[in-house]
């Protein structure tokens, strides 16, 4: 392998995380990454592409996304649209088909970085349905009879929230990471990357808090990194003493975004 990822300026990677990606590469399979929300599996694909120097391609995946959706689209209505008013070309079905993110990943001419983005909310034929392409690297157009091949093997990183248990044949492909919530160091570093200065008492503060209210029992959407970073940026705008964060934790609506939380935390306050 020529290049390895040691991390980036904007992503705060663990060394178990970097020898992760860096195995995947090298055993040319994909990596999936799981982890509860705001661990930074998303930003672990833009921090490979910027390290590397690769382009990033993200396929988006929702509950109604299908695996043809990432090979390729044909585009039959537009052609039948176009015969009705005579548009020359219309005999050509390669004009009316237009390639998906993972069609996209194969044609690149140089490696890029494919982002399959929280594939459990897809039904259970999603994962399944991939694999011959992920294994092959080539998919077939029986419209056009042409097989698309990759030009590059690309870099694949695949993210799950854990919300469905994916296939065994499909984990059996992958490379498996889980990433851990953030310890306060950790959060801390992460942090850093977000501000360029902050009052060292005001991150001390916050962090204690923030930690105590995700451990709080009854709490049904725990903070995650995301909510840190907005609740300190609100803090430090409204000129909050860090003294007042741990007796009443101001601003509770960035952090906690359910009713039932905010209760929670009132009680706990009292």
């Amino acid at each position: 392998m020529d290049v390895k990822f040691t991390g980036s300026s904007h992503y705060v990677a663990s060394q178990d995380l970097m020898n992760t990606v860096n195995i995947a590469m090298t055993l040319q399979k994909p990596l999936l990454i799981k982890g509860e929300p705001g661990t930074g599996k998303t930003m672990l694909a833009q921090a490979v592409a910027e390290a590397l120097g690769k382009k990033l391609i993200i396929w988006n995946v929702k509950s109604t996304t299908k695996a043809q959706d990432g090979l390729y689209v044909y585009d039959v209505v537009q052609r039948l649209y176009d015969s009705q008013f005579g548009t020359e070309g219309v005999d050509n079905i390669a004009k009316y088909i237009k390639l998906g993110k993972l069609g996209e990943a194969f044609q690149a001419d140089e490696q890029v970085v494919l982002l399959i983005d929280e594939i459990d909310k897809a039904d259970l034929e999603f994962p399944n349905d991939l694999l011959w392409e992920l294994d092959q690297m080539e998919f077939y157009i029986p419209e056009t009879k042409e097989t698309v091949k990759a030009k590059q093997r690309p870099i694949v990183i695949i993210t799950s929230n854990a919300e469905k248990e994916l296939p065994d044949a499909f984990l059996r492909r992958c490379v498996f990471h889980y990433i851990d919530f953030p310890d306060q160091a950790q959060m801390e570093a992460i942090l850093r990357v977000h501000f360029d200065c902050l009052e060292e008492d005001l991150v001390r503060q916050a962090l204690a808090a923030f930690y105590w209210v995700r451990e709080l029992r009854g709490i049904e959407k725990k903070p995650s990194t995301s909510e840190l970073v907005d609740w300190l940026r609100a803090m430090a705008a409204g000129g909050v003493d860090p003294d007042r964060i741990a007796r009443e934790i101001p601003f509770a609506g960035v952090l906690l975004k359910k009713d039932k939380d905010l209760q929670t935390l009132r009680k706990a306050l009292r």
